[in-house]
């Protein structure tokens, strides 16, 4: 490209640190300016992260026209108007997964994104890794038959009290924090679902501390995906199909890749990956759509099957009963 995107960032969210880690490893990207909703803190953080520019509300930075994106960390529940906020503003959007759990507000953001010109994205920042596609290219190319089964499961030992992922007014829940990885996952390998069942735990906040769910897929293809708060980490993916089996070491964080494919006959062989950092990619392709060179973005139809499949887990959790799409 012949200059790095300028990005700001509204917040100091912690997951801000893996993505300042993988901005800083590419020459395409250029971390301008940090929001906080206190000027002391926006201050001190970007200090401590060689930030040039820092700003004590998030209107503010917006209003600096020498960013051009943005990234937004903030609660699942201010993802879609502080997109529309930005994009109002004329900027390009990278917006932290899930981007929404009601379709219509995706439909929305990405409408508007349109109308301006801009570039809006999901950040499924594991999507972009090359384990992912790994895996993605060996179903696609039968080295294990027929797709059968997708098995997808992510937990961890979420806090219970004073965090954000616990709070119905956030949107939060175990299928929104971290369950969303395992959907995405079922739908990259196997397309959008045709029905979905779900049972979930409700916890002393009232947002679902575990959900399991099964979706069912043309051609008799089904994922049982589960996720969790308050129990140990699990990263688990497996993909079979009718002449063999993929397993993926570490599928969602990507730190630790490994990919293995098992036959009928039993014989293991594992599938070289590149070790790189996910948040870099995810930036580096957002700044290539920004420059309007060719890549390999999470566009529009991504994002709503992501949102139509999470509100239909909701419903079928609730009613206990399968949900057509």
């Amino acid at each position: 490209m012949s200059r790095p995107v300028r990005w700001g960032v509204l917040s100091t969210a912690l997951i801000n640190d893996k993505v300042l880690a993988g901005a800083a490893q590419s020459p395409e990207v250029e971390v301008l300016a940090v929001a906080s909703r206190d000027g002391e803190r926006a201050r001190a953080y970007a200090d401590a992260k060689g930030i040039e520019r820092s700003y004590g509300s998030y209107e503010a930075l917006l209003a600096d026209p020498d960013v051009e994106a943005v990234y937004i960390p903030l609660p699942n529940s201010l993802h879609h108007p502080w997109t529309l906020r930005a994009l109002a503003a004329g900027k390009h959007v990278l917006c932290e997964k899930p981007y929404s759990r009601r379709p219509a507000e995706v439909a929305e953001g990405f409408a508007a994104a349109r109308e301006a010109g801009l570039v809006l994205s999901e950040a499924f920042m594991w999507r972009y890794n090359p384990q992912t596609r790994a895996v993605a290219g060996l179903v696609r190319d039968g080295a294990i038959g027929d797709l059968r089964l997708v098995v997808a499961s992510f937990s961890w030992p979420c806090p219970v009290d004073g965090d954000i992922r616990t709070r119905p007014d956030l949107d939060g829940g175990s299928l929104m924090d971290v369950g969303c990885y395992c959907v995405s996952a079922a739908r990259l390998l196997a397309g959008e679902p045709v029905s979905v069942t779900a049972q979930s735990t409700v916890g002393p906040h009232g947002v679902d501390a575990h959900l399991a769910a099964t979706l069912r897929f043309a051609d008799g293809v089904v994922a049982h995906v589960d996720s969790a708060f308050h129990v140990p980490d699990r990263s688990h993916l497996e993909v079979v199909g009718t002449t063999g089996t993929i397993r993926v070491r570490d599928p969602w964080h990507c730190v630790d890749p490994g990919v293995t494919v098992t036959g009928l006959d039993g014989v293991a062989r594992d599938v070289p990956v590149e070790t790189v950092s996910s948040y870099r990619l995810e930036l580096e392709e957002m700044s290539k759509a920004i420059r309007g060179e060719p890549n390999v973005l999470l566009g529009e139809a991504d994002a709503l099957g992501q949102a139509r499949t999470i509100e239909a887990l909701y419903r079928a959790a609730d009613e206990g009963v399968a949900v057509t799409l």
